[in-house]
Formats: structure tokens, C-alpha cells, sequence
């Protein structure tokens, strides 16, 4: 039996808008989206990781109550849930490239450890660090 992990998921305060964003700007494309009433299941997917979809999710019931939802959105638009890791072959030229797409980025290509990154948002306040691969 084959297991691991096939979904990991962020809350977004606008899915149109994060779709906008994650497949425009960031070359994912959208692996799953489907409707339920008000409930929308939305994954995109790394054109170059197959075997993982990143849910984009908004806050609501019946999984939280109102309070929740409004609490959640207010942290994600702090930056204050954990950064997510992306990946790259070169940083400055990723930079470059997102850059000039419109990635809001709160750090500039630096090297350090060894490496070189650096971090951006997305819309919802989601924090990335991308980091050169070597």
C-alpha cells in the first residue's frame, strides 16, 4: 500500500482571486474545481510536481463558524501563518520573472546558508520563501 501526503491546503479570502494569482503569475495550473453549493473544492498543482496538489480554501462553515472566519482571514492577511517553500533552478532570475508579473515580494534575492531566496505574498496575505535549489 502506497501513502503520503497528496493535498495540503491554504486559506485564501478570494479563490477567483488566488486562481488569478497562482496559475498567472506563478505557472501552477488548476488541478481540481469542483462546487457544492457555497462550497468549492479548489486545488492547483506545480506543473512539475504531479503527485501534489496545494488546496486553495476559503474559511467558512460548516468547518469554522463566523467568528473563525473572520479571525483567519484577519491573521492570513497579517502574514501570519507559516511561509510555504517554493522551490527554484535560479532565484534572481525567478525574481526577475515574478517581478515583472506583479509578485508583491517582501525580500529581494539575498544569499545566505548557502543558498539564495526570497519571499513574496500572495493576495490573501500568504507568506513564500523561494529558494534556489542546488
Amino acid at each position: 500500500m502506497s501513502q503520503g501526503v497528496n493535498v495540503a491546503s491554504i486559506y485564501v479570502r478570494d479563490q477567483d482571486e488566488a486562481v488569478d494569482f497562482y496559475v498567472a503569475k506563478l505557472g501552477f495550473k488548476v488541478h481540481t474545481d469542483v462546487r457544492n453549493g457555497d462550497y468549492r473544492w479548489l486545488t492547483v498543482q506545480h506543473p512539475d510536481q504531479p503527485s501534489f496538489q496545494l488546496g486553495l480554501s476559503k474559511p467558512q462553515a460548516p468547518m469554522v463558524d463566523a467568528a473563525a472566519v473572520q479571525a483567519l482571514n484577519e491573521l492570513v492577511a497579517k502574514g501570519a501563518m507559516a511561509p510555504l517553500v517554493l522551490a527554484v533552478d535560479d532565484c534572481r532570475v525567478a525574481y526577475e520573472r515574478l517581478h515583472a508579473a506583479g509578485v508583491e515580494f517582501t525580500q529581494e534575492p539575498v544569499e545566505r546558508y548557502g543558498a539564495v531566496d526570497a519571499s513574496f505574498r500572495d493576495p490573501s496575505g500568504n507568506g513564500w520563501k523561494m529558494i534556489e535549489g542546488r
